[in-house]
């Protein structure tokens, strides 16, 4: 019942400011993109992988506004697919991901047109690596938590009567914990009970990695388009594994705004 109880006020706590909140405004955006991948696991292969990348991102932002405080809750859902292959061109590794994350942010304003945003992110993440070439260890699984520091800013600028927004965002992982096999550990060691520090505590120093967003919304008649750049850094040192994901992708998709308040006369469009 203690715990029970404990979970019980966290949750009030994440939403109480929602409850209090006279207006509430929300964005959803959903993205599409294509970019360019290098993979590297000392576990499946001593050499690095380069190919393409198909991302997925869907992100949900809620505003609460008030006289004295300005808070907004972010949701991120991510998943990505990619083909890569060997510098000799005779193997091909593939490999996919997805992940969620959500967390809080406290809004500065400045002169009506720079947000600045700064908070933290709480995210999980579940993906694979396989390479066509290997026979007794042919993938490798990945699955990861953690908390991040998120900092964003939005800036929002006329042209030719319209309102454009750019925005950039940058999340640093600084704690958590993945899953990784021993160097030369199979998963059917592990599977049969033979586990050996398999859950390792992650931080900047065994797995530094940085996920970088940045956007230009502009309005097309009454859809919000918004094109991007998502850039997606991941390494680890555990275990006597190395390993890094750095994957770039252009980006596409629209935005919808949505809004909520008593008084309609103080109703303002949120673009993000």
């Amino acid at each position: 019942m203690g715990r029970i109880r404990l979970l019980m006020y966290v949750l009030c706590g994440l939403f109480y400011p929602f409850f209090l909140s006279a207006q509430r405004d929300a964005a959803h955006a959903l993205m599409f993109g294509q970019g360019g991948s290098n993979q590297f696991d000392t576990y499946l292969s001593p050499m690095e992988y380069k190919g393409s990348q198909f991302t997925f991102l869907r992100e949900t932002l809620r505003m609460t506004q008030r006289a004295k405080e300005r808070l907004s809750f972010q949701s991120l859902t991510q998943g990505t697919f990619s083909m890569t292959e060997n510098p000799a061109q005779n193997a091909n590794e593939y490999g996919g991901h997805i992940g969620y994350n959500a967390g809080w942010h406290y809004n500065w304003m400045l002169r009506e047109r720079l947000r600045l945003m700064a908070g933290g992110l709480l995210g999980a993440d579940a993906g694979f690596l396989y390479n066509e070439r290997n026979g007794n260890n042919p993938a490798q699984a990945r699955l990861k938590a953690d908390m991040a520091l998120s900092l964003a800013g939005i800036y929002k600028f006329r042209l030719r009567r319209q309102v454009l927004a750019l925005r950039y965002q940058a999340d640093l992982p600084l704690m958590g914990c993945m899953f990784s096999p021993q160097y030369g550990q199979s998963y059917w060691e592990i599977s049969q009970g033979n586990r050996d520090h398999n859950v390792c505590f992650t931080s900047p120093g065994n797995a530094l990695s940085l996920r970088q967003l940045f956007t230009l919304d502009f309005p097309v008649r009454r859809f919000t388009i918004r094109t991007g750049y998502f850039s997606d850094i991941r390494q680890s040192h555990v275990n006597g594994i190395k390993m890094h994901d750095i994957s770039r992708s252009f980006l596409i998709g629209f935005v919808r705004h949505f809004s909520i308040i008593q008084d309609k006369e103080r109703k303002e469009e949120l673009i993000l």
